[in-house]
């Protein structure tokens, strides 16, 4: 019986210190919005219109988008090293468990993989990580209300819809 307490004590405390130990997007996306290497954005979902001929289905999925969080890593000269660093980092956050994955693909030598936070009904968070070996990485957390899993990866592959106009008022922060 004793033995079965202290296994039951070292069970619990090792559950607990890895819990403690395991990084979260959100506690990394404030330990970098500060760091000269990033690009740090959260970008109401009100400033994104899609064009007139999207469908209603695509429209709905728009509406249930609140926020996006933006953190962008800017590969230079100087910065390789931290470039691999902070990309593995974000690897390792994204393999958790609660993160399901929707979609991957490859575009133009980037690599991006789409995860969500949620159930088969209800998705609490996208998460879209974009990494290109020359230019650097991009993190984009999506966070609203009812979003479906279906509706969004619809929505992802019609992002070409989107009407950009929206967005100008960013650029000079991206350059």
């Amino acid at each position: 019986m004793k033995q079965l307490l202290k296994i039951s004590a070292l069970l619990m405390v090792m559950l607990l210190t890895s819990c403690a130990d395991q990084h979260s997007l959100q506690k990394y996306y404030v330990d970098n919005q500060d760091n000269a290497d990033f690009i740090s954005i959260d970008i109401p979902a009100s400033v994104i219109t899609l064009k007139d001929n999207v469908s209603a289905e695509d429209q709905e999925a728009l509406k249930s988008l609140k926020k996006m969080n933006i953190l962008a890593f800017k590969k230079n000269d100087t910065n390789g090293a931290e470039f691999l660093s902070e990309e593995n980092k974000v690897k390792s956050i994204l393999k958790n468990d609660k993160y399901i994955e929707l979609m991957k693909f490859k575009d133009k030598g980037r690599n991006v993989v789409v995860k969500y936070e949620g159930d088969d009904n209800e998705i609490d968070e996208v998460v879209v990580f974009a990494s290109d070996k020359e230019k650097g990485f991009a993190l984009v957390r999506v966070l609203g209300d009812n979003m479906q899993p279906a509706k969004i990866a619809n929505l992802a592959k019609n992002i070409a819809d989107i009407d950009a106009d929206g967005l100008k008022q960013f650029e000079g922060l991206l350059k």
